[in-house]
């Protein structure tokens, strides 16, 4: 059976974000609800290893399924998405401009911001 140790040995990938008041929030996606925030990002990391601790704990407890960690390869690799005609426009003629697909030219934009 699979204890406590062995489900946060497991890398589990979580979002930070600053809220408006200053404060972090760190979210782990593959455990539903399982959420917390800190003054501080360091704060915020201590608080969310605790939280994901008690989540799993409280699973583990109740018999609970406690999902693991999904690979990048259990993701989907493509989206469909409807734009306004004039944006369509506009990065229809940027990506012409720069002699790529429409495909390349949003995929950089899109990289280029998931990485700021």
């Amino acid at each position: 059976m699979k204890n406590l140790q062995y489900y946060m040995d497991l890398k589990y990938p979580f979002t930070l974000e600053q809220d408006e008041d200053g404060s972090y929030l760190i979210i782990y996606p593959d455990l539903p609800g399982c959420m917390t925030c800190g003054s501080t990002i360091e704060e915020a990391i201590k608080m969310g290893t605790d939280a994901k601790q008690c989540w799993i704990e409280s699973a583990l407890h109740d018999n609970d399924f406690i999902p693991e960690p999904r690979t990048a390869e259990e993701y989907p690799n493509n989206f469909k998405l409807r734009l306004p005609k004039s944006l369509y426009k506009q990065l229809a003629n940027n990506a012409n401009a720069e002699g790529v697909s429409m495909n390349q030219y949003c995929l950089y934009l899109l990289s280029e911001r998931a990485v700021s």
